[in-house]
């Protein structure tokens, strides 16, 4: 077995997530790995944002600034999960648009992670189910894929 040093910890920014990255956070410490706190904006978010072209009914991007929304409130998000970040620990952001369980993938590929450590639970609060986002990446991950259950979510 290779050793971990690369871990993706992806959120959608619910509370629910926070156990996952929490849990993600501190294995990264223990063990001493490198990890990024990912988040994929959804197309749909896109599209609610987004401007109709004057030209035509299809939607254009929003400005830059879209995107900057969504780092500060993953920034604010990991503050909300570690209290203390060790200076030994290197914790990387990172926000994309696209759909979430094959843009996780196709991070993990491209970036070569080691682990993927994830909430089964998100924004719904339901039981991970045939076609959730955790359930997709871990039929499809290039790596081990680290399902945790939130505590609040436990019955």
């Amino acid at each position: 077995m290779e050793p971990i040093k690369k871990i993706l910890a992806p959120t959608d920014l619910s509370d629910l997530s926070k156990t996952g990255v929490r849990y993600a956070l501190k294995l990264a410490e223990t063990i001493e790995a490198d990890i990024t706190v990912y988040h994929a904006v959804e197309y749909d978010t896109l599209v609610r944002h987004g401007q109709r072209s004057r030209v035509s009914d299809y939607f254009q991007p929003p400005d830059e600034h879209f995107l900057d929304r969504y780092r500060h409130a993953l920034s604010e998000f990991l503050t909300d999960c570690i209290s203390i970040v060790p200076p030994s620990l290197k914790v990387h952001q990172k926000v994309e648009l696209g759909s979430p369980d094959t843009s996780i993938v196709e991070l993990a590929k491209s970036e070569a992670y080691d682990l993927i450590v994830m909430s089964t639970h998100g924004k719904t609060g339901l039981r991970m189910t045939v076609g959730s986002v955790t359930e997709k990446v871990v039929q499809t991950a290039p790596c081990p894929v680290l399902s945790i259950r939130p505590q609040q979510a436990q019955r």
